[in-house]
């Protein structure tokens, strides 16, 4: 029996055919630094000495793995997390322009109001906004209350307001939503991700 070099053998596996001389060449080409293209090395370049953050992305329940770059603090880019189970390192349209809740331009930061029959915004102090919110809530719940339903049956509830959720939301806000809503006495209560 020929020995595993000599040339009457036939190789049994990738690692002997990598010890011949042309084969070998030729397995080395796409493997290791050499076989990284230029826009590769260029990606590698823009990400160097930026800290690194796994985090989860924000736009809806999923949980799609993002890993975010940033450079004393300052947002750089955000990418899939390859690491991630979910995703796998891919991100939807929305995912992928999630640097925009942060850092775009015409993102709004202030509270804006435009009172009834008004042509104009006005801002409002978050304080403000937030108890004009629960007066309304108050006053939807206190004139819209039911005792009874029109066939006579007890119900306690209010159809003066409702809750529509964004598919931003997860479980825990969802169930704390539920939870506050119900306890007001509302009975319309959906999230976006259902529909």
């Amino acid at each position: 029996m020929p020995s595993p070099g000599s040339r009457g053998s036939r190789p049994r596996s990738f690692a002997a055919l990598r010890d011949l001389p042309l084969i070998g060449r030729v397995a080395d080409w796409g493997m290791g630094p050499s076989s990284a293209s230029r826009r590769t090395r260029r990606a590698g370049a823009r990400i160097a000495g930026l800290k690194v953050t796994e985090s989860i992305c924000p736009f809806c329940a999923v949980g799609c793995g993002q890993v975010v770059y940033t450079r004393d603090g300052e947002l750089v880019d955000i990418e899939g997390n390859p690491r991630s189970p979910i995703n796998q390192g891919t991100l939807c349209p929305k995912g992928s322009a999630s640097r925009q809740l942060v850092q775009q331009p015409g993102r709004l930061t202030k509270v804006r109001y435009r009172a009834p029959r008004a042509t104009e915004w006005q801002e409002l102090d978050l304080e403000v906004a937030m108890d004009m919110i629960a007066q309304r809530v108050i006053d939807a719940r206190e004139h819209g209350w039911q005792d009874i339903d029109h066939h006579g049956h007890r119900v306690d509830r209010t159809l003066g307001f409702a809750h529509l959720g964004g598919a931003t939301l997860d479980y825990e806000e969802n169930y704390l939503i539920k939870k506050g809503f119900t306890a007001m006495g509302a009975v319309q209560i959906e999230n976006q991700a259902r529909i």
